[in-house]
């Protein structure tokens, strides 16, 4: 073999490995193949605050587009049916002014998610939270409440989502 067709060779190798790619494939491809291409969600609305639990519910809708690229579909032609219930918001000082006064807080919501399919049921328990200022020595208006809970419940979901995310790799 002469060293032009040795050249050649080694240039079509190369071509050909940069062609196949490294491997990589985002994390929200593995949880995709968890949970399909067709999912349906619903929330057990809270009858403390059920104003929390609408939040939670369009936030769920707008990351499982989002995130899984996915198609929200009625019940009976999902993949994968994703139950969503919510904890009380807890809102946490975290910090103080020079007089004592709150002006910052985090807000921690918890979610209990169970992930339908016809052959498997489990449950995943998530956490997000959301720090935010407020006025010194005021009260929590109803925008900053719900403006806390959206964020802190998107941190959630993005838990759930890390968290089939793994199941995924080890199934591959």
């Amino acid at each position: 073999m002469s060293f032009s067709h040795l050249v050649k060779y080694l240039l079509l190798v190369a071509f050909l490995f940069e062609l196949s790619g490294c491997g990589y494939k985002p994390s929200a491809k593995y949880a995709r193949d968890i949970v399909g291409q067709k999912i349906s969600t619903s929330i057990v609305i809270s009858k403390e605050d059920p104003e929390n639990s609408v939040l939670v519910k369009d936030s769920v809708d707008k990351a499982i587009i989002e995130i899984f690229h996915s198609s929200l579909v009625d019940r009976r032609h999902s993949d994968t049916h994703l139950s969503f219930k919510i904890t009380n918001p807890t809102y946490r000082p975290v910090e103080y002014d020079n007089n004592g006064f709150v002006i910052s807080y985090r807000a921690t919501i918890k979610l209990l998610i169970t992930r339908e399919t016809k052959s498997i049921k489990k449950k995943y328990l998530t956490s997000g939270t959301y720090d935010f200022s407020v006025v010194p020595n005021a009260v929590l208006s109803d925008q900053e409440r719900f403006n806390a809970i959206k964020y802190s419940a998107i941190k959630a979901i993005s838990s759930f989502v890390a968290k089939v995310s793994a199941e995924g790799t080890r199934v591959q």
